[in-house]
């Protein structure tokens, strides 16, 4: 399998199954399965990559504690305000690297992409507002309309928004892209 293709299943499967366990069980079935979903798919890609990325690692790690306390206690509104949280501190992440001068974005895109100095700045500043935003649209929606809104918009409409924002990045990501140098003919 692509290992893109194999990245993107492991990042968002979990969700696609909340979505689908959702509406076929409801909220409490939904986030159940998703902490199990992620907890498999972090071991999946550990077993594969033989390594732990931090963002997979430290989502697993709140959705089971904001997950359990969901389950736990029967309250919706802990697993809702989890993407707040997530967002927020990938935000916060993001845009506290690029204030200490340490590129967040550089350290964890460097192997697939090479950017300038510049690149790596701007798209930093962009995908920490991004996120910042999410969070707070996440709490639009999930303050302001029923669950039955905000599940498929924590699922399809939220996975559909970070692809479209990324799309929107490439001809910014194209212009600021370093060319590797061919190599010299011997």
């Amino acid at each position: 399998m692509n290992p893109q293709l194999r990245r993107f299943a492991l990042d968002f499967g979990p969700l696609l199954l909340f979505l689908i366990a959702y509406e076929l069980f409801g909220l409490y079935a939904a986030t159940a399965t998703v902490m199990a979903a992620a907890t498999v798919a972090l071991g999946i890609g550990y077993w594969i990559d033989r390594e732990i990325r931090p963002v997979p690692l430290a989502t697993a790690v709140l959705l089971t504690i904001f997950g359990g306390l969901t389950l736990y206690l029967q309250n919706e509104i802990f697993i809702k305000i989890k993407p707040t949280i997530i967002y927020t501190l990938l935000g916060m992440l993001l845009v506290g690297g690029e204030i200490f001068n340490r590129s967040v974005a550089k350290y964890v895109l460097g192997m697939a992409v090479s950017l300038d100095d510049a690149g790596w700045r701007g798209i930093t500043w962009r995908f920490g507002g991004f996120f910042f935003g999410m969070a707070i649209l996440n709490e639009l929606i999930w303050r302001n309309f029923s669950t039955n809104v905000w599940a498929p918009y924590h699922t399809l409409g939220a996975i559909a928004l970070t692809f479209l924002f990324g799309l929107c990045q490439a001809p910014f990501l194209l212009k600021h892209q370093i060319e590797s140098e061919p190599p010299h003919a011997d």
